[in-house]
């Protein structure tokens, strides 16, 4: 009897084994949900505007909350980031500070998406 359960045991384990890798297994022509999603982006010429998308949603975490509280407008155009402070002190010490700031975004984002900064 236990030779018979164990048997029909191990047989049932295999089985389900069999099975789990024939419908789990990934095929070698499908790719991931992000994988998908990037070739859209790429294949519609998105990528330019969804990365300054992310880059303006990412400055509060790159300069910080008090820049990002004085921060009422950003935009960038012809790879010129263009940031509107309601603060004067802040806006000159950020123009001294330039060179800074475009390290700091070509840090977290590549080199041709902003070229220089204008603080107005």
């Amino acid at each position: 009897m236990w030779i018979m359960v164990s048997w029909k045991l191990k047989y049932s384990v295999l089985y389900l084994m069999k099975y789990t890798e024939k419908f789990s297994a990934r095929k070698s022509d499908t790719s991931t949900i992000k994988e998908a999603i990037d070739a859209m982006i790429d294949s519609y010429k998105l990528r330019p505007k969804f990365d300054q998308n992310k880059l303006i949603n990412a400055w509060e975490s790159m300069m910080g909350k008090p820049i990002a509280r004085r921060t009422e407008k950003m935009f960038i155009k012809e790879k010129v980031l263009f940031v509107k402070l309601n603060s004067p002190p802040l806006r000159q010490e950020l123009t001294v500070s330039k060179s800074k700031v475009l390290a700091i975004i070509h840090k977290e984002f590549s080199k041709e998406l902003v070229m220089d900064v204008l603080f107005y």
